[in-house]
């Protein structure tokens, strides 16, 4: 134990299909990847992928309950590809990403809606609507040594068996070699670092009781209950 003044916060990591779990460092998000999303939200395209953070403190294990969050009720559901970087660095090109990825897994990026609209009516930024407490339940990490590049496949989600959102992988705007790559020149990617890479049209509320089923095409699904 070190000597600080607090205590240490924990390491927050994520169980994967190798030996060891996966610590998280930092996670990026990437708003607003898909043209049908676009549009349900009645947004312009960006020229250039939008980033936004959550902290590894709102990871949710798989099968673990999420809490429904203080301060709205309108809890919405973004299911997503979330890649685990296994080698970092800067101004990394698109060619050399898919080398640097240790893993696939399915996410959800649990937004407060009704803040969130609130926030871009006034020009604030979006922290509290999308970067709360257990914001991100993540299911365990599939090494892309067994999976292969993931590009392409079914991204669902299903609330209470019925299926809100369905898409394909390769109908993101930002393929996961050019997010990281345009990420990279922004920040310093670093082992450790998740990148959920953006939801599919279908996106709407949960309440409390309610039973999520995220699932991608050869990973892990990600299944949790709203508490």
């Amino acid at each position: 134990m070190g000597d600080y003044a607090v205590a240490e916060p924990k390491v927050i990591s994520l169980l994967s299909m190798s030996t060891r779990p996966f610590p998280v460092r930092r996670i990026y998000c990437v708003g607003f990847n898909y043209k049908d999303h676009l549009t349900e939200m009645g947004t312009t395209p960006t020229e250039k992928p939008v980033f936004f953070m959550k902290p590894p403190e709102a990871i949710v294990q798989n099968g673990d309950p999420m809490p429904y969050p203080p301060g709205t009720s309108d809890l919405q559901h973004e299911v997503e590809l979330v890649v685990a970087m296994n080698i970092g660095g800067k101004n990394i090109p698109p060619e050399k990403v898919n080398d640097m990825i240790f893993g696939y897994a399915v996410g959800l990026d649990m937004t407060r809606r009704d803040l969130q609209r609130e926030a871009k009516a006034k020009g604030q930024p979006w922290e509290m609507a999308k970067a709360f407490d257990h914001s991100a339940p993540c299911s365990s990490i599939s090494p892309e040594m067994y999976t292969g590049v993931v590009a392409k496949g079914k991204i669902t989600c299903k609330v209470n068996g019925q299926l809100r959102q369905s898409a394909d992988l390769s109908d993101m705007i930002w393929g996961v070699p050019e997010l990281v790559s345009y990420l990279s020149e922004l920040v310093e990617i670093v082992p450790g670092d998740l990148i959920f890479t953006g939801t599919p049209a279908g996106v709407g509320p949960v309440v409390k009781g309610d039973h999520i089923e995220a699932e991608i095409a050869g990973l892990e699904p990600l299944i949790i209950d709203i508490a």
